[in-house]
């Protein structure tokens, strides 16, 4: 019997590991960081490359809109600043929207690279990342953290593919590396007592921009409030009576935690602490999540399995039920929610559903509603193009 269930535990890591090339087993012993290894692997670049090459959809139609927007302009000017700054709802706004779509852009024209192989999109690129990293000091105002986790979670995507996989050379690959280090990771490795997608997204950044430099300690802090964080954004009934909180938020009692989460004092599972301030910054904190957890999957450790997964699945199904016309029922954000989850839906689908077999009928409807997924112009951008219905 024991040698009997060896074998079957042994196979079934043998097939996991052969259905997920380039990615490592959940159990594996921390080591080298996996690269290309920004929410997107080698494996799902390749698959991406191969559906386009054969005008499958609806990868085709995703790459022919991401090659038509204005990210892939090979025409495009860098707007570097030294000094980003960025109020509440970007007001002063100098540099913020250029920083991020710059960013942007320069993980469109790596993409675009990939599946082309056409060296102008990999030069353009690298002319974005370098205009910046030769210019940029600092971000500056009440939106500096958030600005930095914004553009910091394009940047390192970007970065991955162009250093692992450009046949030509980036001769400046160590000043960016230094201008993620220095510019951007102080200023989002230590959190926010925000609102949550605030900390989701400063994560992200941080621990995509740790892949890149190699940086295990960064990354083992970024992951650690990330879980932390996941746990305090969106609820389930295990939890309690109440949400969890985050330390250091001084949410002691029922009446702040109901204050935090936008007044809403009956808690389901799947709500979210920002589900009653709108869909759209709910959007952005489930899109950070599904992030962090694809990037640690490829790095081998895999959370979808875990309460994260939980609470994205939960979180995806809740949101997504609204956003396709669901009734609002009197007790749920006093019977009305502003809409707009956005393009945030494919990767946690596609984890959760293609991958784990998990029956998502809301979320399903949904994403295959907005396909091909575009880009929310801050950080979210082509993901039904690299992870749409993506086995790898």
């Amino acid at each position: 019997m024991r040698r009997t269930a060896l074998l079957v535990a042994t196979s079934t890591l043998v097939v996991g590991m052969l259905t997920w090339p380039g990615v490592r087993p959940a159990d594996a012993a921390p080591g080298a960081f996996v690269h290309p290894g920004v929410t997107v692997s080698r494996a799902q670049l390749d698959f991406a490359r191969t559906e386009v090459e054969a005008g499958a959809q609806p990868w085709k139609s995703a790459f022919d809109q991401m090659t038509a927007s204005k990210y892939a302009d090979l025409n495009r000017t860098p707007k570097p600043r030294a000094t980003v700054e960025c109020g509440s709802y970007s007001n002063p706004n100098h540099g913020c929207t250029d920083e991020r779509e710059d960013a942007i852009a320069a993980y469109t024209d790596a993409l675009a690279w990939y599946i082309t192989r056409d060296d102008r999109y990999a030069k353009k690129s690298i002319e974005l990342m370098d205009a910046w990293s030769a210019v940029i000091k600092d971000h500056t105002n009440s939106n500096a953290p958030l600005q930095t986790g914004w553009a910091g979670s394009s940047w390192p995507k970007a970065a991955e593919i162009i250093k692992y996989t450009y046949t030509g050379t980036w001769a400046n690959s160590g000043r960016f590396a230094a201008m993620l280090r220095d510019v951007y990771l102080p200023e989002i490795i230590n959190g926010s007592h925000s609102n949550g997608n605030w900390e989701l997204t400063m994560m992200e950044a941080a621990v995509g921009i740790s892949v890149f430099l190699d940086d295990r300690a960064s990354y083992d802090k970024a992951m650690a409030t990330f879980r932390t964080r996941t746990a305090a954004y969106v609820y389930l009934a295990s939890d309690g009576d109440l949400p969890k909180t985050v330390p250091g938020q001084h949410l002691d009692t029922k009446a702040k935690i109901v204050s935090y989460w936008q007044g809403q004092s009956t808690f389901v599972t799947g709500l979210t602490q920002e589900t009653c301030r709108d869909l759209t910054h709910t959007g952005y904190g489930i899109s950070s999540l599904s992030h962090v957890a694809e990037t640690s999957r490829i790095q081998g450790q895999d959370l979808y399995g875990t309460d994260v997964g939980e609470r994205l699945r939960q979180a995806l199904g809740f949101q997504s039920k609204y956003q396709r016309g669901a009734a609002v029922p009197g007790w749920l954000c006093g019977g009305s929610l502003k809409l707009g989850l956005g393009p945030v839906t494919e990767v946690g689908y596609n984890a959760l559903h293609n991958r784990l077999g998990i029956a998502m009928t809301n979320t399903q409807a949904l994403t295959e509603r907005q396909r091909p997924a575009g880009s929310n112009n801050l950080f979210v951008a082509w993901e039904t193009l690299t992870h749409g219905d993506n086995p790898n």
